[in-house]
């Protein structure tokens, strides 16, 4: 319309016309997009680097504990509750890997004496992984009762989380762990 003339009943203004600022406008100009691509082979080309950046934005938010890229097993504030436990101390499970190649070595070394000290070493191994299995649990209770007495979750669910995250290597556990070791949770 031109601003002189006169406007037909009913005729309702644009935002424009009435100068307000929508979504759109509020960025400068336009949105600059991507050109079209101009066959299947470039279209293909441009699907796969999207991909490629939202799986390495994905992976990174993860491995900082982002909520909105976490898995399912790892969302809520109870989880996070468990990991901050399991990364404030030291586990035996770090050290289960380690002890396990020993033993592999040792098991496979036709020496009596080799043979029977790698199997009582698995043997130790497998009991200390079990008592440290049972503090972990033990503490993951405490924590949970205290600060979420209305929690929904399993606390068995909470315990095999927290065992498992004990069992793995500390600098590949996922989200990374927020709290150095001998932290006070």
């Amino acid at each position: 319309m031109v601003a002189g003339e006169p406007r037909p009943k009913g005729y309702t203004p644009s935002k424009k016309e009435l100068g307000v600022v929508t979504p759109k406008r509020a960025a400068q100009g336009r949105r600059v997009q991507d050109p079209a691509p101009a066959n299947r082979k470039e279209a293909y080309k441009q699907m796969r680097e999207r991909q490629r950046a939202e799986r390495a934005e994905a992976s990174e938010g993860m491995r900082n504990g982002d909520e909105r890229y976490l898995l399912a097993r790892d969302r809520g504030p109870e989880r996070s509750l468990v990991r901050d436990i399991v990364d404030s101390r030291r586990t035996v499970g770090s050290f289960f890997i380690a002890g396990a190649v020993v033993v592999l070595i040792g098991s496979s070394i036709n020496i009596p004496a080799v043979y029977y000290a790698s199997n009582v070493l698995w043997a130790g191994l497998a009991l200390a992984v079990f008592v440290d299995s049972v503090f972990i649990a033990r503490r993951i209770k405490k924590h949970v009762r205290a600060r979420f007495p209305q929690t929904t979750q399993k606390l068995g669910g909470l315990y095999f989380y927290g065992i498992m995250r004990g069992l793995t290597f500390r600098r590949m556990r996922v989200p990374k762990p927020k709290v150095q070791l001998g932290a006070t949770v």
